[in-house]
């Protein structure tokens, strides 16, 4: 079986290892969504990842709620990540762009937002973060045909924009109970057109985005991200595995390159997790590069390589205070602890400031 080190084909993407760097958010662009140079050295620093995908990345105003997050639907964002992918390819890196569209996450305090879309007229529970401080969600509106018309219009010029900023393709962000998923599980999607019910209908929105997508980059530079196990941010479902298995193969037909799989352990009736994982059922549907992700270290990686789970390993928090993971998990040293107060706070400190190993 491959370990963590060797080279992989990720659709039209040779990566040099199975060590991949997952998307974390860290609110270090602009009041306006713009990337900034503090970027180009944090990304240019975990260059040696197999592939980077980069933080999630709004494709609009209004599917963007988090404040400092990039977008890329301008063309000043467009011109400020050129420097950030040029830098991780002049590393020997990759990069991919996360498309985010967060649904009824976005709060409508955030400038020209207005009121959230989503499958359904639900509101996501508990607090938004906001610029004046944590606020409380407000219901969103279902989205008419027209809505999402516009949704699918706005990941194709995203989609645009990435391959003009130098990313080496995107993936789709269809997990953690943002807008795709809002579609995708039945306890936030109420709908009764072509849209909701049965499960065809509820991975039709992550068809046609990723379709959509694909038409633009290339299905070989198109990747998504799945969380089928349990609750994510109010949004679950009461029966996941038929449901993502058919997400799964419809994905399988587009041809993207991988689907990325984050969904908690699960050891028993004592695990973490609500039930057995889903993603099984996902890989025996998928033809493509299998990813997944979630609260991995090297040994646990390789063991799931080994019992041919994965064809890849997606990395999260262990990159924030180890730019060097890969050399580190190689050789066995030991790894930095990341200091979660800052990881949201601005500035170099816990961000670009965690050295390598010498």
């Amino acid at each position: 079986m491959p370990s963590l080190f060797d080279p992989i084909r990720l659709g039209a993407l040779s990566a040099r290892s199975r060590v991949l760097m997952a998307p974390l958010t860290r609110a270090r662009a602009t009041r306006e969504h713009v990337p900034t140079p503090l970027m180009v050295a944090y990304y240019a620093q975990r260059a040696t990842a197999g592939l980077i995908i980069a933080e999630a990345t709004g494709i609009s105003p209004q599917g963007l709620g988090w404040p400092y997050a990039p977008g890329i639907w301008s063309a000043e964002q467009v011109e400020a990540w050129k420097p950030v992918t040029a830098a991780v390819h002049a590393a020997g890196g990759l990069i991919v762009s996360q498309l985010w569209h967060m649904g009824r996450v976005v709060h409508p305090s955030l400038p020209g937002r207005g009121q959230p879309v989503s499958s359904s007229a639900t509101t996501m529970p508990g607090l938004a973060r906001t610029y004046e401080g944590k606020e409380p969600h407000v219901q969103a509106r279902p989205m008419t045909r027209d809505d999402i018309q516009g949704v699918l219009a706005d990941y194709r010029a995203a989609a645009r924009n990435a391959v003009e900023a130098g990313f080496d393709g995107v993936q789709i962000h269809a997990a953690n109970g943002y807008l795709i998923d809002q579609f995708l599980r039945d306890n936030a999607n109420f709908r009764t057109d072509a849209y909701g019910g049965s499960i065809e209908n509820r991975i039709r929105l992550l068809r046609e985005v990723t379709a959509a997508v694909a038409e633009v980059v290339g299905p070989g530079r198109t990747a998504v991200r799945l969380s089928p196990n349990e609750e994510r941010q109010g949004v679950n479902d009461s029966d996941p595995e038929p449901l993502f298995e058919a997400a799964s193969a419809a994905l399988s037909e587009i041809g993207i390159a991988f689907l990325e799989v984050r969904e908690p352990g699960y050891e028993g009736t004592n695990g973490k997790a609500e039930r057995p994982p889903v993603a099984p059922r996902m890989q025996a549907a998928f033809r493509g590069a299998f990813v997944l992700n979630s609260d991995y270290d090297a040994a646990k990686g390789q063991e799931a390589l080994d019992a041919g789970l994965a064809d890849a390993i997606a990395f999260g928090r262990p990159f924030i205070a180890n730019p060097d993971l890969p050399r580190r998990f190689a050789e066995g040293l030991p790894l930095a602890a990341d200091d979660a107060a800052t990881w949201y706070t601005g500035g170099a400190q816990g961000y670009a400031d965690y050295p390598s190993v010498p």
